[in-house]
């Protein structure tokens, strides 16, 4: 606290005693603070440790100074994962010290006693001392102080599970962070966003706020929030399954955090990275790096990095059939993330339990299964992709004990509610499940074809052992009733795979599937179902949900039903070259050769017959598939082809709708974490409502009229509808309509030809075209001259101008957005403005309040004209103090926001680099004047009669209560209520029409 003189004995970082001593080198101590904090930004604890310490160990600090030294300390000791130290470093609870603390300090006191707690699994309590923080936070007006704990409140919510109260504390804090400029924590903002978003399945709008994170860190460096981010690129990867993309994500996270030595950081990376091996079938090297990430040792009770570590060990344990040592990890698993409900996110509970039902099958204990599986299928608040995973193991429960019927009833209730192109390998498990069904009906063909593309589906997401178990499927079909060829071959690919698994159990399946082909009769080595068109016809319908599965299922179904030696789809490229999208029984090399021959209109391929069909147009060129055969291909053979091949047609052609990108779908009630603008901040409801309204412009080219008091931002706003058009690439050109005079303004806006007045010298292309394509912004437009509106308002009906001079209209592009802070209805009632412009400007219209109404927004519009002047100005270190910012909370600010801006620029302007600026050193108008407004414009002073709300509400309503008394006393005479009210007749009528009280009663309106 300033001033303080009395000393005060307190335990120092070690536990030591240390005094509280009168300020002595205040620049050194701030200097000190201030390069640590620059090493915190970069996610550099160890750096701002060494800074700090012996600062604090010096001992000759005020209580302030030193207040704002172990502050900083903690934050770097939390960095580390430092607990410990960090609790000692924050000693006592704020209300356990008697003396008084500025708020900021307390605010951050208490944030930093909530995170220690946080990271000790106490999310309940750490909440309770976060929202103690927040409310100190407020009393201080600090921007960075109420984004960082609306940040932290953010992620104790999320580790409760409550993901609309973690978007709303995002939400706060951005608006706050962005005011601040806090880059460091922005990035942490929009990478726990993503994880929301990820999670509801917006795999695009997450990658783009990771994208947005990333950014954030690499501009200032802090690799540690870069590494997390990454991490959670590889996630939102591994979700969308594209297992190549998703390991090398992961892999330089966990390259980052090692360098940057982050023990809790490193063992979530790592626990990924051991994730996505066991996807691609690597168990032995992913449970090497689970064991690793058991082996770190971190004070941060990470429950859920721990719990994931043993539910994967689980799934690889299950795979290699050492069905015991499963059962322990996942019981382990269950013990890490708590008990359900509590202090875990419901999702991992359900995923585990999910996990249980497929261990309960592989054992046997099959009504155990079909109990666990109905009992989570029951659960309320079960996300839809969790409930058809429970369906789909009480399926296989079901299958597995001989209930075929039931199971069949059950998958059909799945089929519905399945999305393949959002759950692609969840699509590939019901079909290989949906096969087997088939399978138990006696269906070979339908089995035969869903086993099959069951296995492209898995072998295009890259998971080899999911894969491996639609090829036993399938040999285990083909053994018993197709040709011993085909069963030999999918019976020694899924050999291949299991064994490099060392999945013991499934190896043994083989060997049993083997022994039931050795078995058959020599004679039953019919087809197993290829004859069936229809099944096949089917199979390429199905595959209709990406075009690299549908080219798989081309190649491979028709190969076998037209008997051909071998089969490409490929897309012609430019300059004549080739790319192969699928080959079946041929290698790349070969598919190659046949793609080329194909695309120079060869029939034959040395001396093999070689057929070609269209199938459509691929983005980059012509999509074309081929076969090739040896022998000369029956009547029957070749119509399968063209008839297939048709089917795949429409079936890329499908595929080319779904990928059309849609319009997007505005959640409700939810606010983007990027300003529209930098400094266009939206903390308020009311510039809240003014956001959502420039974002439903996004994609429309319509006039708009922006309307408020001068000085709230109505540029801004029209800066910011551009920004998100069409034409944002292009000219934002402002004019303002009251700097020209009559005579000058039809040349300025329309320009002229030269010599067609006096002093036309040079051809002059106005203001209009000089905006051809972007957008012209007319401010001030009820000033605009009377015979110079017809003009305007041609070209904003016809897209055309007439320059002086010139004798034939001229066609222009430009999207107009006008603004006024007039009365532009009384205008027009004057005779000032043409009623039929002011219809036509009204197209759209959007209403910006003045500051007053808004009066959240002023610490953090404070917070970025300071370090806006700061940096313009080079005066770094400026501040301003709570009774400056409690000035600003408390003024009526008549000028609005380029009040406060001007006033924060003059007083930064005035001082010194690192001075803190007090009200004395403000203008008169705000230590002199008055604090609120006068009476007449305080809604209920004394009288005016007017409800609570803003402004506009205000004067609507006594607009509505002044004509309706005015008409019920002349009797709803419209001549003489105008007379009353000192308006025309027209301005009547405008003003009854925008108020809703045209054609209404007199009776009714009072």
């Amino acid at each position: 606290m300033r001033g303080l003189r009395r000393s005060r004995v307190c335990r120092g970082v070690h536990g030591s005693a240390s005094l509280y001593t009168p300020r002595v080198a205040i620049t050194a101590v701030h200097s000190t603070v201030a390069r640590a904090r620059q090493a915190l930004e970069r996610g550099r604890g160890a750096e701002a440790v060494q800074i700090l310490t012996p600062a604090l160990k010096a001992g000759s600090l005020t209580r302030e100074d030193e207040l704002a030294v172990r502050i900083a300390l903690a934050e770097a000791l939390l960095l580390q994962d430092d607990l410990t130290q960090a609790a000692a470093v924050l000693g006592r609870p704020p209300d356990a010290v008697r003396e008084r603390i500025p708020d900021a300090q307390l605010s951050a006191l208490w944030r930093l006693h909530g995170r220690v707690t946080f990271a000790r699994g106490e999310q309940s309590r750490a909440i309770a001392l976060h929202t103690r923080a927040l409310k100190h936070a407020e009393f201080a007006h600090e921007s960075r102080a109420i984004g960082l704990v609306h940040y932290e409140l953010a992620l104790c919510y999320k580790q409760v599970g409550d993901s609309g109260i973690v978007r709303d504390h995002l939400t706060e804090a951005a608006s706050a962070l962005h005011a601040a400029g806090d880059r460091r924590h922005l990035a942490l903002v929009h990478s726990l966003s993503a994880v929301l978003l990820a999670q509801s399945g917006r795999s695009d709008e997450a990658l783009n706020a990771l994208r947005q994170g990333e950014r954030l860190a690499m501009s200032i460096h802090a690799d540690d929030v870069l590494a997390g981010i990454v991490h959670n690129q590889a996630n939102v990867a591994l979700m969308r399954h594209r297992l190549d993309q998703a390991l090398a994500l992961a892999q330089r996270s966990v390259a980052i955090h090692e360098t940057i030595g982050s023990g809790h950081g490193l063992a979530v990376a790592l626990a990924t990275l051991g994730q996505i091996f066991v996807q691609i079938g690597d168990l032995e090297r992913a449970e090497q790096i689970l064991t690793r990430t058991l082996d770190i040792r971190s004070p941060i009770q990470f429950q859920e990095t721990t719990g994931a570590v043993f539910d994967t060990l689980a799934q690889i344990h299950l795979m290699r059939g050492t069905y015991d040592r499963a059962g322990e990890y996942l019981r382990l698993a269950r013990d890490a993330y708590g008990a359900p409900g509590t202090q875990t996110m419901r999702w991992y509970e359900w995923s585990l339990r999910v996990l249980g039902v497929r261990l309960a099958i592989r054992r046997g204990a099959f009504d155990e299964a079909l109990a666990t599986a109905n009992e989570l299928a029951a659960m309320p608040g079960l996300p839809p992709a969790d409930a058809i995973q429970a369906d789909l193991a009480a399926c296989e429960a079901l299958l597995a004990a001989g209930r075929t019927g039931d199971a069949h009833l059950r998958l059909t209730g799945c089929e519905s509610r399945l999305d393949p192109r959002a759950s692609p390998a969840t699509w590939g498990e019901f079909l290989r499940i949906r096969g087997a069904v088939h399978e138990q009906a006696r269906r070979s063909s339908g089995a035969y074809h869903d086993f099959a593309q069951s296995v492209n589906v898995f072998e295009l997401l890259g998971e080899r052992y999911q894969a491996a178990l639609s090829q036993l499927a399938l040999g285990r079909l083909a053994a018993r009733s197709g040709p011993r060829a085909t069963a030999e071959r999918h019976l020694n690919a899924a050999a291949e795979v299991f064994a490099t698994l060392g999945a013991r159990r499934d190896l043994d399946e083989v060997e049993t599937a083997r022994g039931v082909m050795d078995a058959a009769p020599k004679d039953q080595a019919g087809q197993a179902g290829t004859d069936a068109d229809d099944a096949i016809v089917r199979r390429l319908v199905d595959a209709a949900i990406f075009p690299d599965l549908l080219a798989r299922e081309v190649a491979g179904a028709i190969l076998e039903s037209t008997e051909a030696d071998a089969a490409v789809v490929f897309v012609s490229l430019a300059g004549g070259e080739v790319r192969v999208v699928a080959a079946a029984g041929c290698n790349p090399i070969v598919a190659m050769s046949l793609a080329r021959a194909s695309m120079q209109g060869t029939a034959s391929y040395g001396d093999s017959l070689l057929l070609a069909e269209s199938l459509g147009d691929d983005r980059e060129g012509a999509r074309t598939f081929t076969i090739v055969s040896t022998r000369p291909l029956t009547d029957a053979a070749q119509r399968r082809f063209r008839m297939f091949s048709a089917v795949a047609r429409q079936g890329f052609e499908l595929c080319g709708a779904r990928e059309r990108p849609l319009q997007a779908v505005d959640q409700p009630g939810e606010r983007s974490l990027t300003p529209l603008l930098p400094g266009f901040i939206c903390a308020s409801a009311a510039m809240n409502k003014v956001a959502d309204q420039i974002q439903r412009l996004q994609g429309h080219t319509l006039t708009v009229l922006v309307t408020g008091e001068s000085g709230t931002g109505k540029e801004l706003i029209a800066r910011a509808i551009h920004a998100g058009s069409s034409r944002s690439a292009e000219m934002f050109l402002p004019f303002n309509c009251t700097t020209t005079t009559r005579e000058l303004a039809d040349s300025q806006l329309f320009g002229h030809k030269r010599g067609s007045f006096t002093g036309a010298f040079t051809d002059q292309q106005g203001l209009i075209r000089s905006a051809a394509g972007g957008t012209l912004f007319l401010d001030e437009i009820g000033d605009l001259p009377l015979d110079i509106q017809p003009k305007l308002l041609r070209f904003l009906e016809q897209g055309e101008i007439l320059p002086i001079g010139e004798t034939r209209p001229l066609a222009v592009d430009v999207r107009v957005i006008a603004a006024t802070n007039a009365d532009l209805e009384q205008r027009v009632a004057d005779g000032k403005f043409r009623e039929d412009l002011y219809y036509r400007l009204s197209v759209i219209r959007i209403h910006v309040p003045p500051l007053r109404e808004r009066r959240e927004e002023i610490p953090h519009l404070s917070t970025f004209f300071l370090r806006d002047a700061s940096d313009r100005l080079g005066k770094p270190d400026v501040h301003l103090s709570s009774a400056t910012l409690d000035l600003f909370a408390h003024y009526w600010w008549p000028g609005n926001v380029r009040q406060l801006r001007n006033e924060v620029q003059r007083a930064v302007a005035m001082s010194a680099p690192g001075e803190t600026i007090e009200p004395e050193q403000l203008s008169r108008d705000l230590t002199a004047g008055p604090e609120r407004p006068p009476a007449q414009f305080i809604p209920g002073a004394p009288g005016i009669t007017t409800p609570p709300g803003n402004l506009a509400e205000a004067v609507e309503k006594i607009e509505r209560e002044l004509i309706g008394s005015a008409l019920e006393r002349t009797a709803g005479n419209i001549s003489e209520t105008a007379r009353i009210l000192g308006l025309t007749r027209r301005g009547l009528y405008l003003k009854m029409r925008r108020l809703g009280l045209d054609g209404v009663p007199a009776s009714e309106l009072a």
